[in-house]
């Protein structure tokens, strides 16, 4: 049995708020190679929070998904039911905001006009799109008290569908909602990612058609099975990249080399937990390491942060940092929801 903590203190805050701190952290150097980010910031470990701290549209879709959850469940428990119109609304919404100018990714921008529309939102998810999108604001639904493993999984992947229809991109969004989850449960670092590993390999041929419907039929797949599976074994592949490089630990060299940049789903998570674990103690030298990439720097750092946040609480982010963030206000109303 994998030995765990107390609970974690003010996770939901932690993670939200260590969440947006990576956006911020991370959004000046996306784009940027490893040098031209050493020339523009200094040395990594004293990588400084920019000014004023703006976010991208990670923390604002961060938000939107946890402002539809908290809409779904004033009407009772979370069923895809309650879930789906008011999720799609807050994405619909965040699309036609005059603020959705975060160089937001295609996937999102065409999947959520399409939202906007009657059709079923199978037929507006993109299918073919993997892209981390899915997962960099799964962060709320690891965080909701109360949930049942299943409810958790198929809000992760059913809020990932609505734009991502990539089953590895479902996959990747139920991980990262689970690592939040055991995290703020109390669960050692040490043993995250055995647990995800084996959580993938139980979950591997389970398609969840309460929460997804006809999802699968929208691909080339011959079955529901056979859709599903391929995402839990492109995670898998990620997850022992991530495995293989703690193993040999590199703190000075760009996790990217060894776990991937980050643009698609399977490599954002792999890489935020590369970068998490080299530091699991230290939550801001592993915000800074996962701001310095050469990848998808953002989403990279925004989800190394919600992890970091997820273990240590809200004292894990100092108040000359925290204060800064850009939406506080919102994010510290949700926090304090789900923790108490």
């Amino acid at each position: 049995m994998i030995p765990t903590r107390i609970l974690t203190t003010q996770a939901a805050t932690g993670t939200l708020t260590g969440l947006a701190l990576g956006d911020a952290l991370g959004f000046p150097t996306e784009f940027n190679d490893v040098p031209a980010i050493l020339a523009k910031c200094g040395p990594w470990r004293g990588m400084r929070l920019p000014e004023p701290a703006f976010v991208t549209d990670d923390t604002q879709m961060t938000l939107a998904l946890g402002r539809g959850i908290r809409t779904a469940m004033d009407q009772g428990l979370l069923t895809p039911e309650r879930m789906t119109g008011p999720v799609r609304q807050e994405f619909v919404r965040w699309n036609r905001s005059p603020d959705n100018n975060r160089a937001p990714g295609r996937t999102c921008l065409e999947a959520c006009a399409l939202l906007e529309g009657d059709r079923v939102w199978q037929e507006a998810s993109r299918t073919g799109s993997k892209g981390c999108g899915a997962n960099m604001r799964v962060t709320p639904v690891g965080l909701v008290p109360g949930l049942s493993d299943e409810q958790r999984a198929g809000a992760a992947q059913l809020q990932a569908a609505l734009t991502h229809g990539h089953p590895t991109a479902l996959a990747a969004s139920d991980l990262t909602a689970r690592a939040v989850h055991l995290l703020a449960q109390g669960a050692e670092p040490l043993g995250l990612v055995g647990q995800l590993r084996s959580y993938a390999y139980e979950n591997r041929g389970r398609y969840l058609t309460r929460w997804l419907g006809d999802l699968w039929r929208y691909t080339h797949d011959a079955s529901p099975e056979a859709f599903i599976s391929r995402g839990w074994d492109e995670c898998l592949a990620a997850l022992a990249t991530v495995q293989d490089a703690l193993l040999r630990p590199s703190p000075e060299t760009d996790p990217c080399e060894r776990t991937g940049d980050g643009w698609i789903a399977e490599e954002a998570l792999a890489t935020a937990l590369h970068c998490f674990l080299l530091f699991p103690e230290e939550p801001l030298t592993a915000l800074r390491r996962a701001a310095c990439t050469r990848g998808d720097s953002d989403s990279i750092a925004c989800l190394t942060g919600a992890l970091a946040g997820a273990h240590l609480g809200a004292g894990a982010w100092p108040k000359e940092w925290s204060e800064r963030i850009e939406y506080r206000s919102d994010l510290l109303s949700l926090a304090a929801l789900w923790d108490a």
